[in-house]
Formats: structure tokens, sequence, C-alpha cells
């Protein structure tokens, strides 16, 4: 079994910074994918960036802004937001894909102010 737990959000201005960090408990290995959706009221749940053995990969909405990293020896998982802007705001679900199977983080709420 596999948790997730995601903290760092909050409440920020546009133009402004946040980086959040996701923790991850269980049998977890480098080559297994970790990343973050977000979802905002309304809108369908959309990737934001993803870091595995191969790379990075962001969504189009945030390249140049975000930037993801890994620390494999604490299973954790960052996404460092800068130039946030009002469209940022989201919930922001953590993942990591093991053995074919996704498990997610509980969510953070991101609130970017115009």
């Amino acid at each position: 079994q596999v948790q997730l737990v995601e903290s760092g959000g909050g409440l920020v201005q546009a133009g402004g910074s946040l980086r959040l960090s996701c923790a991850a408990s269980g049998s977890i290995s480098s080559i297994n994918p970790m990343g973050w959706y977000r979802q905002a009221p309304g809108k369908q749940r959309e990737l934001v960036a993803v870091i595995s053995s191969g790379g990075t990969n962001y969504g189009d909405s945030v390249k140049g802004r975000f930037a993801i990293s890994r620390d494999n020896a604490k299973n954790r998982v960052f996404l460092q937001m800068s130039s946030l802007k009002p469209e940022d705001t989201a919930v922001y679900y953590c993942y990591v894909l093991r053995s074919g199977y996704v498990y997610w983080g509980q969510g953070t709420q991101v609130t970017v102010s115009s």
C-alpha cells in the first residue's frame, strides 16, 4: 500500500511563488513516476508535471514557470511554482504510478489572488 501526503498549499498573490511537497510512504522506487495534477472548480483534472527516470514533463500552461524535483532517498516529490497566475488556482494532487496502479494524495488547495 502507498500513501501520499501533500503540503505547502495556501494563498498567494499573482506573481508570487509557492513550493508544494508530497511525502510517499510504502514501497516506492525511482522508476515509479511521480507527479502532480490539479483540478479547478468546474474543470477536469489536468496534468501539471511528472518526473520519472526518463526525465520530466509539464503541462503546457505551466511550462517555464513550474519545476518538479524529487528526493528518491526520502520518497518525496516537490513542485516549485513561480510567476503564479489566478488561473493556477486549483486543488493540487500528488500521485505515483506503481505496478500499473495510480495512488493519489488527498490534495492541497492553492489560491492565487489577482
